[in-house]
């Protein structure tokens, strides 16, 4: 598989989980791959996984100083950038009396705000390559059934789908294409609260049509490499729920 053969991609939070699933599709398919993540080491494993088209760049990515140097970085290592995914988040859960202040900043300066700076920083880069894509994160958390617990949570992720949406419109006319995706997947934080409320993980389980969890490699991965080919040019502004049929964003 080489459809994305000559591209050069960064992932945020791809020491781990889906982000590492998703730099390991892209890399599967020809793609050059910024691995940009807090903790080297972690990376540096994933990296030595996906052999030399790989690289590792620590960042903060609420630190805005940090996000632009990482961007210029990438370009100059790998000679542009085609493909950006926003997939670093920490989440701000809890009901909305226990999740402080200082958590739902954060969540807000690694989710969207983040987003927006890598979005910024890799404008100009894109643009120079023709165009490309951009997949953000987002999630089904706003479309919940029983939205305790889960508000703070949702504002920070549905305020990433409306920058896609912004972006998708002002940058289609430079052929980038902007996308969210709402997964569903096993990732080391999922799986253990699987093991840890075996009950309660499968009440959830009957609430998505193909009763699991998406694979973080096979079935995120593989999807958003296949978003950033050539075969859906023509999709821009969506936001497409991986999760197994759960969530309905019509």
């Amino acid at each position: 598989m080489s459809e994305l053969a000559g591209k050069v991609a960064i992932v945020t939070g791809a020491g781990q989980g889906v982000g590492r699933g998703i730099a390991v599709a892209l890399a599967r398919r020809g793609a050059k791959v910024a691995l940009v993540g807090r903790t080297l080491a972690k990376l540096d494993a994933v990296a030595a996984e996906m052999g030399g088209d790989a690289a590792s760049f620590a960042c903060d990515v609420k630190d805005g100083a940090a996000i632009h140097a990482t961007v210029d970085a990438v370009a100059r290592l790998f000679g542009g950038i085609d493909i950006l995914v926003n997939n670093a988040q920490e989440v701000p859960l809890g009901p909305l009396l226990g999740v402080e202040d200082e958590a739902f900043e954060a969540g807000f300066a690694s989710g969207p705000l983040a987003s927006f700076r890598f979005m910024k920083a890799c404008h100009p880069y894109l643009h120079q390559r023709g165009g490309g894509t951009i997949i953000n994160l987002a999630s089904s958390a706003a479309l919940r059934w029983d939205m305790a617990n889960y508000g703070a949570y949702a504002a920070v992720k549905q305020a990433t789908r409306a920058l896609t949406r912004a972006a998708a419109a002002e940058w289609g006319p430079d052929n980038i294409r902007v996308l969210t995706i709402a997964p569903h997947a096993k990732s080391p934080g999922l799986a253990m609260w699987m093991e840890n409320n075996p009950e309660e993980a499968e009440a959830f389980f009957r609430t998505i049509p193909l009763r699991r969890v998406g694979d973080c490699e096979i079935d995120i991965g593989n999807a958003v490499a296949a978003l950033c080919g050539p075969d859906l040019a023509y999709l821009t502004g969506a936001t497409i729920p991986l999760d197994g049929g759960q969530a309905n964003f019509d």
